[in-house]
């Protein structure tokens, strides 16, 4: 697994161990970023806050730091995951533009700062995401005209709370990504 672009282009990152992560395939990602670098989504990514919600080893939001994001903020409760966050973050020398939540990301503590892209890879088919994305809406996580990304696998419905709704939704593999804004 690797920095697709940006300022750490091609260095390695560190995956957990075991089968409790499931990382975004580098296609997926590849997609993700260019899809945020390239289109309307460019001023949210550029100086913007990203939240990685279920980090995992952090590759989300470590891509979008190389692409140009001025913070990042991961939440994460699986140790081992964490051990990989950390080792990462420590990799790149990101330390100063990262901050490391740890604890469950379907109920989140209030937030120090809102993000403009809140990005959620929960695991699938238990209903995580939309419950991570009530949460994040209720402790003040999302800034007003927030993105936010879930990736789930395609047959997996998602009930989006009031007050949101679906603007684009991309498969890629086993991974489908719905884009959601504010109504």
């Amino acid at each position: 697994m690797r920095i697709i672009a940006g300022e750490f282009r091609n260095l390695r990152l560190s995956a957990p161990d075991g089968q409790s992560t499931r990382p975004t395939a580098e296609r997926a990602r590849e997609a993700l970023f260019n899809r945020l670098d390239n289109g309307p989504y460019r001023a949210r990514l550029k100086g913007g806050v990203m939240a990685d919600l279920f980090a995992g080893s952090g590759a989300v939001g470590l891509e979008a730091l190389s692409r140009g994001a001025a913070r990042a903020v991961f939440v994460e409760r699986d140790r081992t995951a964490l051990t990989a966050l950390k080792a990462n973050i420590a990799h790149l020398k990101v330390g100063e533009r990262a901050d490391i939540i740890t604890g469950d990301a379907a109920k989140l503590p209030t937030a120090r700062v809102a993000a403009d892209i809140v990005f959620i890879d929960p695991p699938y088919h238990q209903g995580l995401g939309v419950a991570a994305l009530a949460s994040a809406q209720a402790v003040g996580w999302l800034a007003p005209d927030a993105l936010v990304i879930i990736q789930h696998h395609p047959k997996e419905a998602l009930e989006l709370p009031p007050g949101f709704q679906q603007t684009d939704s991309r498969r890629y593999g086993a991974n489908q990504l719905t884009f959601i804004e504010r109504e």
